[in-house]
């Protein structure tokens, strides 16, 4: 809002929402003061003002979720976030045990909303406490759950034996009998059993039982309905028996405290699995340098990293971290980038280089300049996009979601018409067959594969795209990826190095190279033209000095001329040539030449005559070739945005194999080049890096952004490279496959596992000869469904790079590319 005319349009915006009584705005504090009832909301409001084009401000807050089991779980906790007075959307993670959570700034607060998850029964921490408060809590629960599995399961094993060995071994049952007597045999099942379910086990009831009172109910509910109905069988056959119909009156021990050791077991597994899915971000934090050496008040002082500010001159020894992003002052080094950039290659830096916070400093010694420090620099922004991305939801969870939401009650329901089934059609005893198929039942079918198939995978598969220097800042974009068919490329700064260089110089006869391009970059040094800047820059190489120029002229659309050490000379295209009347015949095939591969030929003359032809080309980048046809190989067709006119741009093409030209496109014609690109209705991904490719990133169904590129461009984009490697798209592409595989199989494993055991559990192989399945199988088919989904998650920790990233010993090739000068 800028003045009171803003202020009227807001209030009138409000004031026409259903249910809002009124509203003030406050122009000098940039608020505004809302009454309203229903059907009006927070929601409702933020949308309002943001159609009428002044958005609310909003913040996001990251929780620690604790005690979340399923994904009847995530739905529950997501509700009561929703609920809340000013939240706007909510994201929960079962794999990372967190929830994102944005909300209208000033409307609720951080404290507000965590309360609303533990009233929801679910305890609460900000993420933004310290990391290793919460690796100290993760590494906590699962010592805990370690414990309890390991005593549930000492307490269950006697009950097994009891139970089950007089099954399996011959004598079992007769030697019980003779020694201790089955009543007392009963008598111990129940006192271990007792102990197991109302120790280690009590979780499930303390928090299924409530959650099934309210009428959602989750994976504690279904194993605390099993658990408890086996139990309670057990209870009347050893203290009741005579109300039980003749026959009938068995124990269920063994079921009970086994599914129990069971479920703690599969829980206990599955916490250290999803503690390695997070191992990418432990490896980031991990990078964070922990102290500096800081020159204050004319002293060298060892800080800790959150003291710096911004100015402070860190000085950074041989072999240690660079603590924050900042600029050499003093000292030269070699410095390891590859956890930014994904290259083996160390970077020189020197006075006035950019380094960033976190890379490893080589042999020499630095004095940086603190330019950005804790949360605005590079590693930390790093973090943050991950974390984002790992906490998304992508459009394929969707339909997961809709699923569980009805899940778990479906099973109940499933479970009490199997019971049903049982006690009316079943044989004798139908009593104890109809309780080990409905117990069967309800232990099979927890979700917990469900809920734990796409996050964990996403988890994964972002964490390990980090690593190759690949950033998805939009979790979709990962599922995006995977459907896009056309990858269209800006060609500058993309496809190329963005710097033009002196590719030929071709002199008449009887006249040195030397010396013509000495006299050439003379007159070009007084041009800032990106074509006088290589050609200068290709004179300084070769140690030349330059004399001062004289009499310098630029003529418009032609060329420029000066006088230098008593020579006139004349540059430009062949045209300005034919207008002053000079031959270049004998230079003419040169230039042939060099338009036939697409470079636009320039031609330099000495005192009247022609002296030499040049060629100023923008290098590709050594990795461009590999990675168009890695990108082939991947089913993708590759398209070429260009201003280059047609027949340069075809020559490109032509060299790179290149399958679409979309050439002359002005900057801000773009976003129209790409709509012509789009296939039948294929998705369409681009790659750019420069201020004026924000439009098309943003236009694109999934953008690309160059890491090397500008702050603008890597805001509008999906994905971000954080090398200038062409190479890291491919990459993206090949980890957004690999990640969606990984994610329907893990869906179809979970899907087919419930759809499967389901019916096996209820009995239906049994009138055909088949078994009926123990409730304890089903306890450990379970356990390992979700062992099984995390695990195959884990293994895109191991993916590789689809290529190498560029080394140093591969050279830039040069593109058919010289812009004509417009001196």
């Amino acid at each position: 809002m800028s003045c009171a005319s803003c202020v009227a349009r807001v209030e009138r915006a409000l004031s026409a929402v259903p249910g809002v009584d009124s509203a003030a705005v406050n122009l000098a504090n940039e608020s505004v003061q809302v009454d309203f009832h229903a059907p009006a909301d927070v929601k409702t409001i933020a949308q309002a003002m943001e159609a009428a084009g002044y958005p609310a401000g909003t913040e996001t807050v990251t929780l620690n979720i604790q005690g979340m089991s399923c994904a009847s779980c995530v739905g529950r906790v997501e509700r009561a976030l929703l609920a809340g007075q000013g939240v706007l959307a909510a994201s929960v993670n079962l794999a990372s045990e967190s929830a994102t959570v944005q909300f209208a700034a000033g409307a609720t607060t951080p404290e507000a909303i965590a309360a609303l998850a533990n009233a929801a029964g679910y305890p609460v921490t900000p993420r933004n406490s310290a990391q290793a408060a919460a690796q100290d809590r993760k590494a906590d629960e699962i010592r805990k759950l370690a414990l309890r599995t390991g005593f549930a399961a000492i307490l269950a094993l006697p009950v097994f034996i009891l139970e089950m060995g007089a099954h399996v071994i011959p004598g079992m049952h007769h030697l019980i009998a003779s020694t201790i007597g089955l009543q007392a045999s009963h008598y111990i099942q129940f006192v271990l059993t007792t102990l197991v379910l109302f120790g280690p086990g009590l979780q499930f009831y303390t928090k299924g039982f409530p959650a099934l009172a309210k009428g959602a109910p989750d994976m504690n509910s279904l194993v605390g309905l099993g658990t408890s109905a086996a139990y309670g069988f057990s209870l009347i056959s050893t203290f009741a028996p005579e109300i039980l119909p003749t026959g009938t009156a068995n124990v269920y021990y063994e079921a009970a405290a086994v599914i129990v050791v069971l479920i703690l077991l599969g829980r206990f597994l599955e916490a250290r699995a999803k503690g390695r899915t997070g191992e990418a971000i432990r490896k980031l934090v991990g990078l964070q340098a922990k102290t500096a050496r800081v020159e204050r008040e004319n002293r060298i002082v060892e800080l800790p990293i959150d003291q710096i500010a911004v100015g402070d001159l860190v000085h950074v020894r041989p072999g240690e971290k660079i603590p924050v992003d900042g600029s050499v002052l003093s000292g030269s080094s070699y410095v390891d980038e590859s956890m930014i950039t994904g290259e083996p290659v160390p970077v020189e830096k020197s006075s006035d280089a950019t380094v960033v916070g976190g890379t490893v400093n080589g042999t020499g010694a630095l004095t940086v300049r603190a330019e950005k420090i804790g949360a605005d620099t590079m590693l930390a922004q790093i973090i943050q996009m991950v974390e984002q991305a790992q906490g998304a939801k992508l459009p394929i969870q969707g339909m997961v979601d809709r699923i569980t939401l009805w899940f778990v009650p479906a099973v109940i329901a499933v479970a009490i018409v199997t019971v049903l089934v049982w006690l009316l059609f079943g044989p004798d005893p139908a009593l104890s067959m109809a309780l080990v198929a409905g117990v069967a039942v309800l232990i099979i079918a927890c979700p917990c594969a469900m809920g734990l198939a796409t996050p964990t995978s996403i988890m994964v598969g972002t964490g390990r795209a980090a690593e190759m220097g690949v950033l998805f800042r939009k979790g979709d974009a990962l599922q995006m990826l995977q459907e896009t068919t056309v990858v269209a490329v800006d060609k500058t700064g993309t496809l190329t190095e963005g710097r033009p260089e002196l590719t030929d110089l071709v002199v008449a006869q009887g006249l040195d190279e030397d010396t013509v391009l000495r006299l050439v970059a003379a007159v070009e040094a007084t041009s800032e033209h990106p074509i006088a800047t290589a050609i200068v820059r290709a004179a300084e190489k070769r140690g030349l000095d330059l004399p001062k120029p004289e009499d310098f002229k630029s003529i418009t659309g032609y060329g420029v001329q000066a006088a230098v050490e008593g020579h006139s000379i004349l540059i430009g295209a062949d045209r300005l040539m034919e207008r002053e009347g000079i031959d270049i015949s004998a230079l003419s095939d040169h230039g042939a030449s060099l338009a036939a591969k697409g470079r636009t030929p320039l031609y330099a003359a000495i005192d009247g005559t022609a002296a030499a032809a040049i060629a100023v080309a923008d290098p590709i980048k050594p990795s461009t070739p590999e990675a168009i046809e890695a990108l082939h190989a991947l089913g993708l067709k590759v398209a070429m945005i260009t201003g280059d006119n047609r027949a340069t741009a075809n020559a490109i093409a032509a060299q790179l194999g290149i399958d679409t030209v979309v050439a002359e496109v002005l900057p801000e014609g773009k976003v129209a080049a790409l709509e012509k690109l789009r296939v039948n209705g294929g998705k369409l991904a681009f790659v750019g890096d420069g201020i004026n490719d924000a439009p098309a990133l943003a236009a694109a169904d999934v953008g690309i952004a160059i890491g090397t590129g500008t702050d603008v461009a890597i805001e509008a984009a999906d994905v971000v490279l954080m090398s200038g490697d062409l190479i890291g798209v491919v990459n993206a592409f090949d980890i957004s496959q690999r990640t969606i595989r990984n994610i329907r199989q893990n869906l179809f494993w979970a899907f087919g596992y419930n759809t499967l055991l389901i019916p096996v559990a209820a009995g239906i192989l049994y009138p055909f000869g088949g078994p009926l399945l123990s409730p304890v199988l089903a306890a450990g088919a379970m356990a390992l469904s979700s062992v099984f989904v995390l695990s195959n998650a884990l293994r895109l920790r191991w993916v590789k790079a689809a290529r190498p990233p560029s080394g140093s010993d591969r050279k830039p090739q040069t593109i058919a590319h010289a812009p004509t000068p417009a001196e």
